[in-house]
């Protein structure tokens, strides 16, 4: 048992260590926040997926605050923080909470990176509203520009996590 709890804590860190080191891997960056990175949140999903989900989301969480540490800022504003960093990506582990088979997989991902983008668009309606062009609606204009990104991001994500997953999976059962 202790044992379990120390190896998973120790997954926690790599996950959330790797994780980290890919995010500064941008391939595209928009111009008031919000980047497509080299699949950064594939530990954290591999991680949610062998652990579960509410330990996949407070794994999501504190990667959240590392990232806001360490990250590109577009805002400090303190809804923007919570909203982006702490909810977003602790959206991420939401999809710990799916079945562990190819389509638990995919369903579990596009949820998890839904609710990302959902926590993405509030915070832009509300904390970025401004950037929206006269006369089109806060909540519209967050929606596509989160998308814009969100969308290639996911699908980079879902493809790399579904080419190593099984992989992983192999190797951790023979390590565990």
């Amino acid at each position: 048992m202790e044992q379990s709890k120390t190896r998973m804590l120790a997954e926690a860190g790599v996950a959330i260590a790797i994780a980290q080191v890919l995010s500064f891997i941008t391939i595209f960056h928009m111009p008031q926040g919000g980047s497509i990175k080299a699949a950064a949140l594939v530990p954290l999903m591999i991680y949610a997926y062998r652990w579960g989900g509410t330990r996949g989301i407070f794994v999501g969480v504190v990667y959240g605050i590392l990232h806001f540490i360490l990250g590109f800022k577009s805002s400090v504003h303190y809804l923007s923080i919570v909203l982006d960093y702490l909810v977003a990506y602790g959206a991420i582990g939401v999809c710990g909470y799916f079945k562990d088979s190819l389509s638990g997989l995919i369903t579990g991902s596009i949820v998890g990176i839904v609710l990302r983008w959902g926590a993405s668009v509030t915070s832009g309606a509300v904390v970025f509203a401004s950037y929206a062009p006269q006369g089109q609606n806060p909540w519209v204009y967050s929606m596509i520009y989160n998308a814009s990104y969100m969308v290639p991001d996911g699908l980079l994500n879902i493809a790399v996590l579904l080419f190593v997953y099984q992989g992983v999976k192999r190797g951790l059962q023979r390590r565990g």
